[in-house]
This record gives structure tokens, C-alpha cells and sequence, in this order.
């Protein structure tokens, strides 16, 4: 091999070159403009953004007759998205959207991706999220819980994950959307959570993040999912938490934005994914600095054992694997709603100002909707994740999890604030409550 042939780029470094280009001729522009143009490209575009989304909802041409086994997935990236800006759909819309829904549930449980085809465990995450978000007890009380739990036991597998459907893959994907749909309707038990944890730990990788699968790579969407169900059963204090820390914070680029995997392009459904993930572990700083301080310990002991033997232990590598919860039976009511209740102020473990500023001027698009990054289209999918990302980022210095963030803590016009959301679930904070109050009670 020659020397020019070693130095060619590789097509991922051209690609990403080409991406920090198109990204660094935006923020050049931002920073060359008079403040007040500088104001009106951060503001949030609401009433195109809702414009773009109601249209979707009320019709979307043939080219995305390739979502047809997805489209509880549509109504759930708009209406969350509306629910997000603060406003709702009308009477109509929601009327149509319910019955629409409950033509995808299958008469022996969970969702289908569409009315006749098979219940699917993602679609039906996105179907009861769904009716969640449209909220009041005609949404709620469509959703068959017992047939729901049925559907969840007969995709559960011996190993401790779900299926996504009957003879469908396994995955981490699969862990979550069935515990948190269990989750949040209240049917979460010990039949479900039975070796969840164990399934979720073996696909945590060497780098830190979660794989979908055992021996798979890191990646960012199954990283929040494998994280936010270990929190939902429990079991969050047997994963390497410090480790998952260091991979997740570093996913945050140049660009300002995050990608999904290693040496992989930003996009802007990971202010999501990532920052969702992120934002879950600024929560577990206790259990964090447990695991680090019996790291710690357990270096001593064994420096002091090679010293004395020469022999190491390799105890620190089970760190915190050992046991699976405090208690030996979680409290599965009460995790979702703990976990925003006992909210405590925190620093943000990554630059949520910075990701706003990728949100704003290289996701959103002016005219309405959002993207994965300068030259892409918009669409339902990203602009669902980056609006749910750019709450995350504005919330992420509150002392409440609903409590209205200082100026400083928004990028742009405070105009901008969205609605918060429960960071386990995606679901509007307010909605979620009502959601608890129907299937729970009060507490």
C-alpha cells in the first residue's frame, strides 16, 4: 500500500467532515448577525411547527404508505409533539384518534401497528402513550389492561426479555416498552420483572453503553431504554453506572448535538435518546457515588492483596452486579412516581445549552418540523424526539421537575419553554399525573 492510498479518508470521515461543514457554517452565520436576527433564529417556530404536525394528522400522502404497520408510532410522535408546545387537539381529532387506536387493539391484547395486523410490543408503547397524552377516561379507559397483560406474559422469555412479537426478536427495546407500558398502567409485577435485569446487564458493552442485544454495540436508543427499565423494576444499581456515564456524555460532539453510537454522525433524535439517558443518570447520583466509592475501596483491598501475595481480585468488575435491588420487593406502584416526586435541583451532566443550539438552529427547520441534522428533511419521527430532548435541556437545572427553569436555563426566548415531561416514559408531566390518578388513585 502506498503512501496516498493509506492516507485517503475513510468514506464515515468524509461524511462526518461534511456534516461539521454544514454545522459550522450555520453557528458562523448565528455568531456574524445582529442580536436581534440572532433572537429570531433561537425562537421556536410553535405555530408552523403545529401547523406541520395537525396537517399529518389529518393526512399524509402515499409516500408513507411504508408506516403502515407504524402508525400508532405517527399519532404518538404528533400528539406528544403538540402535547409538548402546549396545546391539544380538537374534539374531533381526538375523537377519531381514540377510536382509530382501539381499532389496533387486538381482542386477545396489546397493539397493532395498524387495524387487522398482529399486536406489536413498540406500537403498543406508542398506542397507550398515546392515549395518555390525549388524556380524559374515554382515552384512558379504552386500553384493555387485562388483555394488555396477557399479551406482555406471552411475550416474556425465559432468559428475562419480551419479544416484540409473537416469533419476533428479543431485544432491549423490547424490555421497555413492555415494563413501561406495565409501568404506567399499573399491571407491573414480579412475573414480568423476572430476570429482566439479568437480560439488560448482559448487554451492557465494554464502552458502557447498552447494546440491543448481548454481544451487539452501544447505542444510544437501547441505552435509554435498558437504563429507564432497570429504573422501573428496581434493579438500576446493578449496572456500571460511572462507566455508562463516561460513554453517554461523550456521545455529545462538536457539533453541540449527540450521535447514537461511536464515531457515528449527530442527529438529533439522540437530544433524546442521549439526553434522555443522561438525564435519568443526573437523577442516580446516590447510588453513583456508591458504586464509585466500593470501587474505590475494593482498589485498595486488592493493591493491599497483591502486595502481601501477588494475586489481584477481580472483584471490582461485578461492581454492584452482585444484588439486584435494596429491597426484595420493589415497589413497582410507586418507582415512576417516586422518581419525579423525590426530584432534587441537580447539575445537568451535559452542555444543555449547547444542545439547544443544535436543536434550534440545525434541527428545526422554519417552516416547520424538525430533522436529523442540516441537509436532511423534516419529519413526525425527529421532530417528536427533538422536541422531547430540547424539555429535557430546559428542565435539566429545576428544582421540581415542573417547576419553571430560571431565564438562563433556555436558549433564546423564554418563549421557547415547552411543557416538561416524566423522563421514564416521554409523556407530558401533566398528562402522566392525570394518567396515575385514573390507573392508580392518589397517593
Amino acid at each position: 500500500m502506498d503512501e496516498t492510498t493509506s492516507l485517503s479518508p475513510t468514506v464515515s470521515q468524509r461524511d462526518q467532515w461534511m456534516v461539521e461543514s454544514q454545522v459550522f457554517q450555520i453557528y458562523q452565520l448565528f455568531a456574524t448577525i445582529p442580536p436581534n436576527a440572532q433572537s429570531l433564529m433561537l425562537e421556536l417556530q410553535r405555530d408552523k411547527h403545529i401547523d406541520f404536525l395537525t396537517k399529518g394528522l389529518r393526512h399524509l400522502g402515499p409516500n408513507f404508505s411504508v408506516l403502515d404497520a407504524n402508525r400508532p408510532w405517527l399519532c404518538y410522535w404528533i400528539i406528544h409533539s403538540i402535547a409538548l408546545l402546549g396545546e391539544s387537539i380538537d374534539d374531533e381529532l381526538h375523537h377519531n384518534t381514540v377510536e382509530f387506536l382501539n381499532l389496533c387493539q387486538d381482542p386477545n391484547g396489546g397493539f397493532a401497528g395498524g387495524p387487522g395486523q398482529m399486536p406489536h410490543l413498540a406500537t403498543t408503547y406508542a398506542a397507550v402513550n398515546t392515549l395518555i397524552t390525549l388524556g380524559g377516561d374515554k382515552s384512558l379507559a379504552s386500553i384493555n389492561r387485562d388483555k394488555l397483560y396477557g399479551f406482555l406474559r406471552r411475550m416474556k422469555q425465559p432468559n428475562g426479555g419480551f419479544r416484540m412479537h409473537v416469533e419476533g426478536e428479543i431485544d432491549v427495546r423490547a424490555c421497555y416498552t413492555a415494563i413501561s407500558v406495565a409501568s404506567v398502567l399499573d399491571i407491573l409485577d414480579e412475573e414480568l420483572t423476572q430476570n429482566v435485569g439479568d437480560y439488560i446487564l448482559s448487554c451492557q458493552t465494554y464502552e458502557g453503553g447498552i447494546a440491543g442485544e448481548p454481544g451487539s454495540e452501544a447505542h444510544g436508543g437501547y441505552t435509554f431504554c435498558g437504563l429507564a427499565a432497570m429504573i422501573l423494576i428496581g434493579e438500576v444499581n446493578r449496572l456500571d453506572l460511572p462507566r455508562l456515564i463516561e460513554w453517554a456524555v461523550f456521545r455529545q460532539g462538536k457539533e453541540c448535538g449527540f450521535q447514537g453510537r461511536t464515531n457515528k454522525l449527530v442527529d438529533g433524535c439522540y437530544s433524546f435518546w442521549q439526553g434522555g439517558a443522561v438525564a435519568l443518570l443526573q437523577r442516580l447520583d446516590s447510588v453513583i457515588n456508591k458504586q464509585m466509592s466500593e470501587a474505590l475501596n475494593i482498589s485498595d483491598i486488592a493493591e493491599e492483596k497483591v502486595s502481601l501475595d501477588g494475586t489481584s481480585s477481580d472483584a471490582a468488575s461485578h461492581l454492584g452486579h452482585e444484588g439486584k435491588t435494596e429491597s426484595c420487593s420493589p415497589d413497582f406502584k410507586n418507582i415512576g412516581y417516586n422518581f419525579i416526586n423525590e426530584w432534587r435541583a441537580k447539575d445537568p451532566l451535559f452542555h444543555s445549552i449547547a444542545l439547544q443550539q443544535y436543536i434550534l438552529l440545525c434541527a428545526q427547520e422554519q417552516d416547520g418540523g424538525l430533522r436529523d441534522k442540516p441537509g436532511k428533511r423534516r419529519d413526525h419521527y425527529h421532530t417528536c424526539y427533538c422536541l422531547s430532548g430540547l424539555s429535557l435541556c430546559q428542565y435539566s437545572w429545576s428544582k421540581h421537575p415542573d417547576s419553571p427553569p430560571l431565564p438562563k436555563a433556555v436558549l433564546g426566548p423564554y418563549s421557547n419553554l415547552l411543557e416538561p415531561i416524566h423522563p421514564l416514559y416521554n409523556v407530558v408531566l401533566e398528562r402522566y399525573r392525570e394518567a396515575r390518578e385514573f390507573f392508580v388513585g392518589g397517593s
